[in-house]
């Protein structure tokens, strides 16, 4: 991760707060091991410092960084979700973080390869650019009937229930707001 948004850079201090160690200490573990394996890596922060996943999948992405030397196919996801003809989409998803991380201290930020998975002690969201020119968010809300621009998730993510298209910062509005902040309750 050569460049490091904020909400990344949240979810680091949040990790350092709750192992007790640096992140200079986390990674020096990590490198430690002698462990080359992104999955490996992962499961060694899971277990050695009780980490969730999306935690340890980013000190694992931090730590492979160091033993490459330089950022390495997985640099930075969010960056690299919203690179070239996405990049567009980017206030969308500024927008989007900003909000949920007013709902707690316990909202986990955690960006994968294609997606952020938006999580509370399980994931509750999913905020994926689909299209040049389209947001999708994913939602898991239980018993909530699909109607207006929520809709029902189909083929667009299995890990959620309802899907909402945003094509403009504007689109994060109270009734999106009020969506995600009943899936977060629920999570």
């Amino acid at each position: 991760m050569s460049i490091i948004d904020e909400a990344t850079k949240t979810q680091l201090r949040n990790i350092e707060t709750q192992t007790g160690k640096s992140l200079d200490e986390l990674i020096q573990s990590g490198l430690s091991t002698g462990i080359s394996k992104h999955k490996e890596l992962q499961a060694f922060f899971t277990n050695e410092y009780g980490l969730t996943y999306g935690n340890a999948n980013t000190l694992a992405i931090l730590t492979r960084d160091k033993t490459k030397g330089a950022a390495g196919e997985e640099e930075n996801f969010v960056d690299a979700q919203y690179a070239d003809k996405k990049a567009g989409l980017r206030p969308i998803y500024d927008a989007l973080v900003a909000a949920v991380e007013d709902f707690g201290d316990d909202v986990e930020i955690a960006p994968k390869r294609t997606y952020v998975s938006l999580r509370r002690k399980k994931q509750f969201s999913l905020i994926q650019p689909s299209t040049a020119a389209r947001v999708d968010v994913g939602i898991n809300l239980k018993g909530v009937e699909p109607a207006g621009r929520l809709e029902k998730s189909g083929s667009f993510n299995s890990m959620v229930s309802h899907r909402v298209r945003l094509s403009s910062p504007d689109d994060v509005d109270g009734e999106l707001l009020g969506w995600l902040r009943q899936a977060y309750e629920e999570a």
